[in-house]
């Protein structure tokens, strides 16, 4: 019996059972480099495969040898694979849904990319944009082919201009980065996906910590290259084992696409019980309130199948703003929500809401996703404000709030912000740009919290409770002021009473807004929502009213002052 050493525990593993699991050890989990053919057979609809381009065959345009001729080790490889390259290419379904599969076979020479790799690679993309197919790549490759030189190397430009042709259809890409994926396959194409998943314990970068050691005698730890590591520092969305990859990639492929819109019959919303009487202070505190919903349990609760995507593919994966996919009456919509924390413990961790930058950069991304294709985007707004101090600034915290506002008031497609506890400042309105502005009733939102707007005005935040009513802050001031459109109902004593009524009520709102918005011309909704933010504080309801109310005291005043003047009767004698 032909057997193989596990790498990280050293069990002795039976080829004949490798296949069923996936090439995943039962022992330790840890995930084996999987051959081509079998990672198609997983992935695709059974017989829905047709391959392209097997016929393509790499030369030795150097006539290049080290230990061995390069045409040796080819020759080689074909052996051991049964491949005639590195690659393997087509188009297939996947549960009915057809898209173009790339998939990388490491056993071929280490998975490097030469000149038939990229050519192969690009053609899979370019036949993908012509018929508007979406593209599912699987790497697992060591970088570029020496023994192919500078011809190597230049196979990055042209896989990722054929990438970028791919992205400017609109049509969605997802790479799945396998142990190992590194050097001109990372840094080319496989890191453009618009979702990347990875494999758990999958070690992936540029330059692999064995050549940075051997190159400049530093030591490089494994942890830093694996895809855990990869998911906290919000270089990759999702880390996803093997077995569970195919529903995954399921689901991204039927969500990431333009969404029907049109006219469509709007159910009248339940009617709303009796408004709580409070003071601004009391919603306050109820905004605040531990145990009252935040945005994981509407996200669980409003929404159907929440994927989270992790990171701004940058410098981190900010605790204090969710992110994903998911769906709402039928409809995908991208989600951006800021979270603060259930408990006093997890409050610490996600910071009260109160994202750093890299938060801020992770919701314009899902906003760039949602602009790409087509989707309708929904925000939850819950902080008090954007993290004070002075690493936030260090990170460029004014520069990332003031991308959040220029891509959200920008996007093409539907928007709506649901302001559902507290929400504070610039933190919160980078999130609430809408369309559409929804507020729970026991919601506040106001430009300063009422403790500090008393320590500025007054040096003393124990007149906060007199401050929140001058700061008009409750959801029915911010409808009167224009600002909010519409109000959400609370169940009786608040949302924290009945988690699973509010988030029904959440719902059956914010379809009502997007079927409202959805019937609208995405020419008119830009205008509208341009002309919402370019006049506010001018034309508000609030000031509509203030108004006539000026109006009418005015004419009662000129009316007093008719009537004083007009001379008295003379009085009638008997």
């Amino acid at each position: 019996m032909e057997s193989r050493i596990c790498p990280r525990c050293q069990a002795s593993l039976d080829r004949a059972a490798l296949a069923p699991s996936l090439y995943v050890c039962p022992s330790c989990g840890f995930h084996l480099p999987m051959p081509a053919r079998e990672r198609v057979a997983q992935l695709a609809d059974a017989r829905s495969f047709r391959e392209w381009d097997r016929g393509l065959t790499s030369v030795d345009p150097l006539g290049f040898a080290d230990q061995k001729p390069y045409r040796e080790r080819l020759a080689e490889a074909r052996e051991l694979t049964g491949l005639r390259e590195a690659v393997v290419t087509g188009e297939a379904t996947l549960d009915g849904q057809p898209f173009v599969l790339i998939v990388f076979d490491f056993q071929f020479l280490g998975g490097t990319m030469g000149s038939v790799v990229g050519e192969k690679v690009a053609r899979a993309f370019e036949r993908a944009t012509r018929s508007r197919k979406p593209v599912v790549a699987v790497t697992a490759s060591g970088g570029a082919r020496m023994q192919e030189g500078i011809l190597s190397l230049l196979q990055m430009a042209k896989t990722a201009a054929c990438v970028g042709q791919h992205h400017a259809a609109g049509l969605p890409y997802v790479a799945v980065l396998s142990n190992p994926t590194f050097g001109g396959v990372a840094a080319s194409f496989a890191a453009r996906g618009d979702v990347l998943v990875a494999e758990p314990g999958a070690l992936v970068g540029f330059v692999g910590p064995r050549v940075v050691e051997m190159t400049t005698g530093e030591s490089a730890p494994e942890e830093a290259y694996r895809a855990e590591t990869l998911v906290r520092n919000g270089l990759v969305d999702l880390v996803v084992p093997r077995g569970q990859q195919r529903r995954v990639l399921g689901y991204l492929l039927r969500h990431l696409r333009p969404q029907p819109s049109g006219r469509v019959a709007r159910p009248p919303l339940p009617p709303a019980g009796q408004p709580a009487v409070l003071s601004a202070w009391e919603r306050v505190q109820l905004a605040r309130r531990v145990g009252r919903p935040t945005s994981v349990d509407y996200l669980s609760r409003a929404f159907d199948g929440f994927l989270e995507l992790h990171g701004d593919r940058g410098s981190g994966d900010d605790p204090a703003v969710v992110a994903g996919l998911g769906e709402v009456d039928g409809h995908t919509v991208f989600v951006v929500a800021q979270e603060r924390g259930r408990t006093p413990e997890e409050q610490q961790v996600r910071r009260r809401g109160m994202a750093m930058p890299e938060g801020f950069r992770k919701a314009c991304r899902v906003m760039q996703l949602a602009s790409e294709f087509r989707v309708p985007l929904v925000t939850l707004v819950d902080t008090p404000g954007a993290y004070p101090g002075p690493e936030s600034e260090r990170r460029g915290i004014a520069a990332a709030i003031a991308e959040c506002l220029s891509t959200m008031v920008a996007l093409p497609v539907p928007t709506v912000a649901v302001v559902i506890g507290e929400g504070g400042s610039g933190g919160a309105l980078a999130l609430a740009t809408a369309d559409r502005v929804l507020m729970l009733e026991h919601a506040v939102y106001s430009v300063i919290s009422p403790e500090g707007a008393a320590a500025i005005l007054y040096r003393n935040a124990g007149r906060a409770p007199e401050v929140a009513e001058a700061l008009h802050l409750t959801s029915t001031d911010l409808v009167r002021l224009g600002v909010v459109d519409r109000v959400v109902p609370e169940p009786l004593g608040g949302a924290h009473a009945d988690p699973d009524r509010a988030a029904q009520l959440v719902r059956d709102h914010l379809v009502d807004a997007l079927r409202e918005l959805g019937a609208l011309p995405q020419a008119r909704r830009l205008r509208d929502r341009y002309r919402r933010y370019r006049h506010v504080g001018q034309v508000g309801a609030y000031w509509k009213v203030a108004l006539r109310e000026e109006l009418a005291e005015l004419r009662e005043g000129v009316a007093r002052r008719l009537r004083r003047a007009q001379p008295a009767k003379p009085q009638e004698t008997g």
